[in-house]
């Protein structure tokens, strides 16, 4: 029996941050990880597709080089390139977790580890079984691509992330199922490659989880970029060809069939609570997600549970902050405040990128706020213009009462790097009073944030 202080179950972004957190308090530290380091995000997830779109965006703007006075012919790209270099870089961050781990001195068990109960664990690897024991132990096992019944992926027609991020070939039509920040990437990627691209999303808007406001200037935007849109609509059934797929589209418009060469489905995921033993503990599991309190404690004394396994919201940066903080209260530490998932940024990195953090206008109304809404749009920001980017809007929603900021939600030119101004904002617990007296500096995209907030306050200069 091999005894550690704490033990993490998961090498993604919650759970290596969690252990290399640990060990920097000083615990004797081990992380099993049955696949690869980094998790989902790294190796399939948050950076490949980030240098799949980044190779997206080159090529957009390659197009529209003439608008720049910049004259390109002949243009060309290698697919396999672009899928060679994604790889790339989730093979040298993957290096780089280990790397860590390794500097911090956490004990990796590359295995699939079993709760036993009592805090003990098992690890089936391929050097054979191995007996783990600690008083705590964290789960950080991640989620997976929820699949509907009828439309399974089967990695050739119907797509999970992980053949869309590697395909051999461009298929000529695509539909998406799913709107959310998963399924809009892709159909940003593929539309900008040239492939037809329609997007289905079961919901009234697309991004359904951001201000409806920005959703809507989203869609827009997506439609004249030609991905063809459909909300409020379903996939009921499927029928398979040889080399195509008929989707079968119900909405309150009627029904539609729809023949494109593949399908990727996007419609959210599911924690990864089986095979782990959780029967052997007390923990309890609601609609694939393991139950915590604040502190990430689950019904088993000792027993954690962080990041995407925990519930939502499922990103990356949510799930290392969680895993600090878990660690750091298991250690005692003092002055500790749980996790605010209000706090915590959205960013989805399509064509035109979306931002935002907190709540959004209709949900601060829905909670009782009286609140005061500031807008500006990028089309009046020099930076934008002068960068050719000038579609877009920042948009700021303030408590009228108290002047604190409620949300803020942005789409157009980097805004996936300025949210955090607006984030840091309300970490601090910022009002409108701070955000207006800041200097922003000139000529810059953020600019638009000072903006917004000065016209929440009738006080706008720029419009």
């Amino acid at each position: 029996m091999n005894t550690y202080d704490l033990i993490v179950v998961g090498g993604g972004p919650g759970g290596y941050v969690a252990a290399i957190r640990a060990s920097q308090l000083g615990m004797k530290t081990a992380l099993v990880e049955r696949e690869h380091l980094g998790g989902i995000c790294l190796n399939w997830g948050c950076i490949p597709t980030k240098a799949l779109l980044r190779s997206a965006e080159i090529i957009d703007q390659i197009r529209h080089a003439d608008n720049y006075g910049v004259s390109v012919s002949g243009l060309e790209f290698d697919l396999k390139k672009i899928v060679s270099r994604s790889r790339g870089v989730a093979g040298t961050l993957n290096k780089g977790v280990a790397h860590l781990l390794k500097k911090n001195k956490v004990t990796v068990y590359n295995g699939h580890a079993q709760l036993k109960g009592g805090g003990k664990l098992e690890v089936d690897s391929d050097k054979g079984k191995v007996e783990l024991a600690s008083n705590s132990i964290v789960l950080a096992t991640g989620a997976r691509a929820r699949s509907l019944p009828g439309i399974e992926p089967d990695g050739k027609l119907v797509w999970t992330y992980k053949e869309a991020m590697t395909p051999e070939s461009l298929p000529k039509s695509l539909l998406v199922m799913g709107a959310g920040a998963i399924g809009i990437e892709f159909a940003s990627f593929y539309n900008s490659l040239g492939v037809e691209v329609t997007v289905v999303e079961a919901l009234d808007q697309v991004l359904p989880v951001e201000d409806a406001e920005i959703a809507a200037l989203a869609d827009k935007a997506f439609r004249q970029k030609g991905i063809r849109i459909l909300t409020g609509a379903r996939v009921t059934e499927l029928r398979k060809g040889a080399n195509s797929v008929v989707a079968v589209v119900e909405s309150a418009g009627g029904r539609e069939e729809i023949e494109v060469e593949r399908l990727i489905s996007a419609v959210g995921v599911v924690g990864n609570t089986e095979n782990i033993g959780l029967e052997n503990t007390a923990a309890e599991v609601e609609r694939s997600f393991v139950l915590t309190d604040e502190w990430s404690q689950t019904a088993e004394p000792g027993l954690y549970a962080i990041g995407d396994v925990a519930g939502a919201p499922c990103l990356a940066h949510k799930a290392s902050h969680e895993g600090i903080i878990c660690v750091e209260k298991i250690a005692g530490t003092e002055g500790l405040t749980p996790l605010d998932k209000g706090a915590v940024p959205g960013c989805t990195y399509s064509s035109p990128q979306v931002a935002s953090v907190g709540l959004t206008e209709a949900r601060a109304q829905e909670q009782g706020y009286k609140v005061r809404v500031g807008r500006f749009p990028f089309k009046a920001n020099g930076k934008a213009i002068a960068l050719g980017e000038s579609e877009g809007l920042v948009k700021t929603v303030f408590d009228d009462k108290t002047g604190e900021l409620l949300g803020a939600h942005m789409i157009g030119p980097e805004v996936t790097e300025m949210i955090q101004g607006y984030v840091v904002a309300r970490q601090l617990e910022t009002t409108e009073h701070e955000l207006m007296h800041t200097i922003f500096a000139h000529p810059t995209l953020s600019e638009s944030m000072h903006e917004a907030t000065l016209d929440a306050y009738g006080k706008a200069l720029h419009i």
